[in-house]
């Protein structure tokens, strides 16, 4: 019986053995073969042929593509490119308020008030400044108010349910010069005039850009042709623009006496828009030499303080004295 019993058991072991054999055969061949077909595509791929056709494919795909829509793949309308598609790019100006620790040039702001009043509000709007933002920047509180009580406002309903018109106050916003954007398309030759309310902020170059636009009007050159109604301005993209030049020598006679020259003029309201988009622009930098003042002062005690607390500990030496046998 045992004898049975261990030549069955030495038979199966042997069985099992024999198939362990044939796996490993068989997965020692499958690597094998994996291995050779990496290596055989790497080689394929790392070929110089082989790059050299791809990239020849990829430019004729692209060449032909462009042929035929005339149109770059993901990338949009091919054109050739002109300094005028972008317009000319603006010098930059020392303005008074461009430092880290400058403020607005409020006498400036006031004038460049002046400037908008009497030549950009025919036609620009600055819906996002009211009348009680001027006080304390450019007028006082009686000034302001007596600006705001020169224009009507419609308000309502009064006790018999009806609209009336009543006199501006300090809490209302500047008047729109038109009643609606149809109204000031026909007005102005099909084109829309701005909001100057974030004018500053949404063109690129911001002041230098609105400054070079008020005084860059010139003759186009020769060459280029304008349609009726435009105007040529070399910093303006395209170089045709329908507003006119408006500001002229002598247009606005400032209050204060300053010579109302164009470029006066164009840097007065530019600093008056600037100051329109950030009104809190002399606020914020007052704070932030206050932030860095009193963080700078907080962080000297605090490390002050970290080496008189932790310099003995991180200083000291622990030193083992082993008994003594007496």
């Amino acid at each position: 019986m045992l004898s049975r019993l261990s030549a069955g058991v030495l038979k199966n072991a042997a069985s099992s053995g024999a198939k362990k054999t044939a796996l490993g055969a068989r997965s020692s061949v499958r690597y094998a073969s994996s291995n050779a077909s990496a290596s055989t595509v790497d080689a394929i791929l790392s070929s110089r042929a082989t790059l050299a056709s791809a990239s020849l494919l990829s430019v004729g795909t692209i060449a032909w593509y462009t042929h035929l829509y005339g149109t770059i793949p993901f990338v949009g309308e091919v054109h050739a490119s002109h300094l005028s598609d972008e317009g000319l790019h603006p010098p930059s100006y020392p303005w008074s308020h461009k430092g880290i620790l400058d403020t607005f040039d409020h006498a400036s702001i006031r004038r460049g008030y002046q400037v908008y009043r009497e030549v950009c509000a025919a036609c620009h709007s600055l819906n996002r400044i009211a009348w009680r933002n001027l006080v304390g920047v450019s007028h006082t509180s009686d000034e302001a108010r007596v600006m705001a009580e020169e224009h009507e406002y419609t308000d309502g309903p009064n006790g018999e349910g009806e609209m009336f018109q009543r006199p501006g106050k300090l809490a209302d916003y500047m008047p729109n010069p038109y009643p609606n954007e149809e109204a000031a398309r026909a007005g102005n030759a099909g084109a829309l005039p701005p909001d100057l309310s974030l004018i500053v902020k949404a063109r690129h170059g911001g002041a230098d850009y609105i400054f070079s636009l008020l005084t860059g009007y010139i003759d186009p050159p020769a060459g280029v042709e304008i349609r009726e109604g435009m105007n040529y301005n070399p910093f303006f993209p395209g170089g045709a623009i329908s507003m006119a030049r408006v500001l002229f020598d002598g247009i606005v006679e400032y209050d204060d006496g300053t010579p109302a020259t164009t470029s006066q003029m164009a840097k007065d309201v530019v600093t008056f828009l600037n100051w329109a988009a950030e009104p809190e622009h002399d606020e914020r930098k007052k704070l932030g030499i206050k932030a860095v003042i009193i963080f700078s002062t907080l962080t000297a005690l605090s490390l002050y303080v970290k080496r008189f607390k932790w310099g003995p500990i991180k200083n000291r030496k622990i030193i083992y004295k082993p008994p003594t046998d007496h």
